[in-house]
């Protein structure tokens, strides 16, 4: 009926809805077929092909399943007979983790490249794998009912551009995800699913069903993988652990994690802590720390990367940033930003992050702050190129200095092939991690003065367009504000203005980068709960030093706790 409806030849009835079964368990036989028949309602049923025929050593309730616990062959036939039950692949022996990194954590495998505890499968090696699941799959289902199967639900919900491919190619034109969402027939290949959980009753079910979801709230630490590193195997786990104690303390959302090592402090990045082919790795540790933060703690994690900020061998110094001429060249020792212009640094980057994500499990990216460009900048030879092709081959910083309009225009151009950049790399993302979201930092003078398109190049509204968060750097200290109330009040009053409270994150800092203190514990809970009271709902801060414990917890936790009560610790 769907795949008609697709075509053209059939229109679904109105609030049409698709029930769909997961694991071949023969409760669907004896429970479910049952009111099927009664009711006359059609259904999905989504068979892992391999328990069928062999114990499958799951894990369910404290009990480990055998093959009794699930589907015959002969119990398909006759559910497939029924004309109520489409059969479907829940792939062959996909429904499993794999290692995917050396640390030894085991990881979705529809979606994780393999490590054999030496190397990772390459990324032919991986679509081979799956495509030959596939086919298995596949061909069992066409055997044992007589029809091959248009339908995959994917493990864990655990999809991406290469499997999706793949499935196509054996005939699995709808695939069944565990995304929230309502399905639209032009989009099958990732059809989102309500999930039923707990065996709700009619009033359950239908508030479920009928409610608008709940604006999701952000509640993040943002934080220093370098504080983890050590070359000292030991000490490294023991780090991961006091930073995994302290998150699920916390009881926050997201964690924005660092997947690049900046040992200078000039924020950029010298290295990165995931295998790569373009910088070296200090070491193979991000999706370790990720993945244990995920199913550990029960958080999110976004990926903390720079979009411009990369330096090493390979990477030319005369693709950074220039400023223009007669004026003093950028220093050294900078934050060394590759030009947005230049496309062999564009090349350099969009390799960074398609890599992070081949080898990686996350939930989303964090562009870091130095998505910039001042008044003075980009003077690159990339950049004057792009400029003239734009505003005419008689483009110079002289004409910019008396030409207000075409001064206006440059900027938003600026500011625009920032916010393309990140859109090309976050499509480089979604191949391998369709739902990672993205947030961007946004510092907090793009609000508050007027020219913050010429002095950054970023502009909120745009901002709020263009990400599914803006990480506004709500930090009074960095913006030399002498009044903190009065400040966050006017960052709230203007994202207020801009109806931005829902995609907003206000983060704050717990240092004073000027001085080297640290802003006190209690001073940071007042300013958490005070942005509260202006009706600001998502809240960040950074650095957290897990390793000493600062912040302090307590306080900490009664000012950014998704708690219902996050009262201090009894000691």
């Amino acid at each position: 009926d769907i795949l008609a409806a697709q075509r053209g030849e059939r229109r679904l009835p109105d609030k049409a809805v698709l029930l769909t079964f997961d694991d071949g368990r023969r409760s669907f036989y004896t429970r479910v077929l049952p009111l099927l028949k009664l009711f006359h309602y059609p259904a999905v049923a989504n068979i892992v092909t391999s328990w069928i025929d062999s114990d499958p050593h799951v894990v369910d309730g404290g009990r480990t399943l055998t093959h009794d616990d699930f589907l015959t062959w002969e119990q398909v036939r006759e559910l497939q007979a029924s004309g109520l039950v489409e059969i479907g692949s829940h792939t062959h022996a996909l429904h499993q983790g794999i290692r995917g990194n050396p640390q030894g954590n085991e990881e979705p495998a529809a979606v994780t490249l393999a490590f054999n505890g030496t190397n990772y499968e390459s990324d032919a090696e991986y679509r081979t794998r799956v495509a030959a699941d596939l086919a298995q799959s596949v061909a069992l289902i066409t055997e044992h009912t007589g029809r091959a199967p248009h339908v995959i639900a994917w493990p864990y919900g655990a999809y991406n551009a290469a499997t999706r491919t793949i499935a196509a190619e054996h005939g699995l034109r709808l695939g069944l995800t565990l995304s929230d969402g309502v399905d639209r027939t032009s989009a099958l290949a990732a059809m989102p699913r309500h999930l039923i959980e707990g065996n709700p009753g009619v009033d359950d079910l239908g508030y479920a069903l009928l409610q608008p979801p709940a604006a999701p709230l952000v509640r993040a630490a943002q934080v220093d993988l370098d504080y983890v590193y050590d070359p000292d195997p030991a000490q490294q786990e023991a780090n991961l652990g006091k930073l995994l104690d302290r998150i699920k303390a916390l009881q926050i959302t997201h964690v924005f994690l660092q997947a690049f090592a900046d040992p200078d402090g000039d924020g950029g990045a010298q290295a990165l802590y995931f295998p790569n082919s373009r910088l070296p790795m200090r070491a193979d540790l991000f999706n370790r720390v990720a993945w244990q933060l995920k199913t550990r703690a029960n958080v999110l994690v976004f990926a903390w990367l720079p979009l411009l900020s990369y330096s090493g061998a390979g990477i030319d110094p005369a693709w950074r940033v220039q400023q223009r001429p007669g004026e003093p060249p950028l220093d050294e020792h900078s934050e060394p930003r590759l030009s947005p212009f230049e496309p062999k640094a564009v090349a350099v980057i969009a390799d960074v992050y398609r890599d992070l994500a081949r080898h990686a499990n996350f939930d989303g990216v964090l562009f870091h702050d130095d998505g910039r460009l001042n008044e003075l900048e980009d003077a690159s030879p990339a950049a004057m190129r792009a400029y003239r092709a734009r505003f005419g081959n008689d483009f110079s910083f002289e004409r910019l200095d008396h030409d207000a309009a075409l001064k206006h225009d440059w900027a938003v151009f600026r500011s625009q092939a920032l916010v393309g950049l990140s859109r090309e790399l976050t499509d480089i993302v979604h191949e391998y991690r369709p739902a990672a979201k993205t947030a961007r930092n946004l510092f907090a003078s793009a609000l508050l003065t007027p020219n913050a398109a010429l002095d950054l190049a970023q502009d909120y509204s745009e901002f709020l367009g263009s990400y599914d968060y803006v990480a506004l750097m709500a930090m009074p200290e960095l913006e030399q504000s002498t009044h903190p109330e009065r400040f966050y009040r006017k960052l709230a009053d203007l994202a207020r203005t801009h109806n931005g409270f829902p995609k907003t994150i206000f983060e704050l800092q717990t240092v004073d980068w000027r001085t080297g203190e640290r802003i006190p514990a209690t001073r940071l809970q007042r300013d958490l709960r005070f942005l509260q009271s202006l009706g600001v709902r998502n809240l960040a801060y950074y650095p957290d030093d897990f390793i000493i414990g600062q912040p302090a917890l307590d306080e900490l936790r009664q000012g950014i706790s998704v708690a219902t009560y996050p009262r201090a610790q009894v000691r």
